[in-house]
């Protein structure tokens, strides 16, 4: 990355959350945004807020992809190719096989997954030409192993660290970097309302900080906070017979309101 002049970044799911975090954290390390959320109103107001920096703001749902692609075209014509390019947009909803839960594990996997996928192609080509730029990706600690009544996140976010990991030896020849960033439990509020102990819970601009120093260390993969590494870590080798037995009363998140 060139620091003579500011970072360039593009960051999906900007309007709440780590998102939020994520775009006030290189806000104050004077990069050049560009802010992509559905919720236009709130972008606005965090571009009000911060005066003196350039930000571009795209209302857009990363499952529009059509949409995404003119967002991050208009970024590159304004600014030019991104340095970094975040995709972060995520939900998260309890969902359970056999209760008509089908729209919301199609939704969560729409957004946590092909939403990634959606983020990074109307830049990849172009990074690899340039042979240039870091592509990185917000999964989960909770894509380590299926958590009961969250099959929908789990299963997105397992997908989301997969493709991750197939695009860093992909683009690695071309000089593009990817990052995967796993966060553990993060305060922002897809977390309040969970009804169960979140332990190591991390404020979301210590988390954002935490990326952005990740982000600029050419790390492959992160988790943050560290303990949820060490945690991810067991419960990936936990034979299943123990999993199983440990998890099947554990609390759960509640399946999502029907529309």
């Amino acid at each position: 990355m060139n620091m003579s002049t500011p970072l360039k970044v593009f960051i999906t799911g900007a309007s709440s959350g780590i998102g939020l975090a994520l775009a006030a954290e290189y806000a104050r390390r004077g990069a050049t945004l560009g802010l992509v959320a559905r919720r236009g109103e709130a972008l606005a107001g965090f571009r009000q807020a911060h005066p003196q920096h350039s930000i571009s703001i795209y209302p857009v749902d990363v499952r529009d992809a059509e949409a995404l692609a003119e967002a991050a075209a208009q970024f590159i014509a304004e600014h030019g190719m991104p340095d970094v390019v975040i995709a972060n947009a995520g939900i998260s909803r309890g969902a359970v096989t056999g209760h008509g839960d089908l729209r919301t594990f199609r939704e969560v996997m729409d957004v946590n997954y092909f939403g990634m996928v959606a983020t990074f192609e109307p830049f990849a080509a172009a990074m690899a030409d340039a042979k240039r730029g870091t592509l990185v990706g917000i999964a989960s600690v909770a894509g380590v192993r299926g958590l009961p009544g969250s099959g929908a996140y789990s299963a997105s976010k397992a997908a989301a660290l997969k493709y991750l990991e197939a695009l860093r030896v992909e683009m690695r020849p071309k000089g593009v970097s990817v990052v995967t960033i796993a966060p553990g439990y993060i305060r922002t509020p897809m977390t309040e309302h969970n009804p169960y102990p979140m332990p190591f819970l991390m404020d979301a601009d210590r988390f954002a900080a935490k990326v952005a120093n990740a982000v600029a260390r050419g790390t492959r993969f992160a988790v943050f906070p560290w303990q949820m590494r060490v945690t991810a870590t067991l419960l990936h080798g936990m034979p299943r017979w123990l999993y199983d037995r440990l998890f099947e009363r554990a609390p759960r998140k509640p399946r999502a309101a029907a529309d």
